[in-house]
């Protein structure tokens, strides 16, 4: 996943809401690239995300993990337990995913704490773990107010971010159109978010539960 969006292309995912480990199982292998597992609308903690992650292992599919908050312990338990793609909500300016992406590394990169046997290193098995992880950590941050997107450029100009994604119905309710994504204000802003994104090289992301409405996501830009 992390390096489909580097190359562009397009990937589709799916939102697990329900907390279910047999529902995870259940759309494991429906044909999507990546899943999202998430914990800031939902009433999953550790070890419903756990259960959910060992559901999807087996699958093609990518696991992504969106956080409840842009939190240090947090990410650190996350991590240690095999999530390597972190979506991250509420991200308002350049230092915030800064953090973020200091939050997934280890020093002197960043300041994820370090433990020696967790099952992201297969409980100590997996020998090169601390050489190659920070070549496959995904990070998205979700720009979700105007404030946000008057950062844009900036966040995308940094190189541990891979992608951008627009939350729509928060960015709605910013413009005064709580309940109503659809409307014209969020619409023009996001063809401008996903416009400016391209032009900085940085993958767009975009949730829709509409087909048309994604397929025009990606030709406006977004890459998934």
């Amino acid at each position: 996943f992390k390096h489909a969006l580097a190359e562009g292309r397009p990937q589709v995912g799916l939102w697990a809401s329900l907390c279910s480990n047999i529902a995870a199982n259940v759309i494991a292998d429906s044909g999507f690239d990546f899943i999202v597992v998430d914990m800031e609308h939902t009433v999953n903690d550790l070890g419903s995300v756990l259960t959910q992650m060992q559901a999807l292992e087996a699958s093609p599919t990518t696991t992504v993990v969106r956080a409840p908050w842009n939190e240090a312990v947090m990410f650190k338990r996350l991590m240690d337990m095999g999530a390597h793609s972190l979506l991250v909500p509420f991200v308002q300016s350049p230092d915030e995913a800064r953090q973020a992406a200091r939050q997934m590394r280890y020093p002197p990169d960043g300041i994820r704490g370090v433990a020696v046997s967790t099952r992201a290193n297969r409980y100590g098995r997996d020998k090169s773990y601390f050489a190659t992880v920070h070549d496959e950590i995904c990070l998205l941050v979700q720009l979700e107010t105007r404030e946000a997107l008057s950062h844009l450029e900036e966040i995308a100009a940094i190189d541990e971010v891979d992608g951008i994604f627009i939350g729509p119905s928060d960015l709605s309710a910013d413009f005064g159109h709580l309940g109503n994504p659809g409307h014209k204000d969020n619409l023009d802003a996001i063809a401008d978010a996903a416009a400016r994104g391209q032009a900085a090289g940085k993958a767009m992301g975009f949730l829709t539960g509409d087909i048309a409405q994604a397929h025009a996501c990606f030709d406006m830009g977004f890459t998934f």
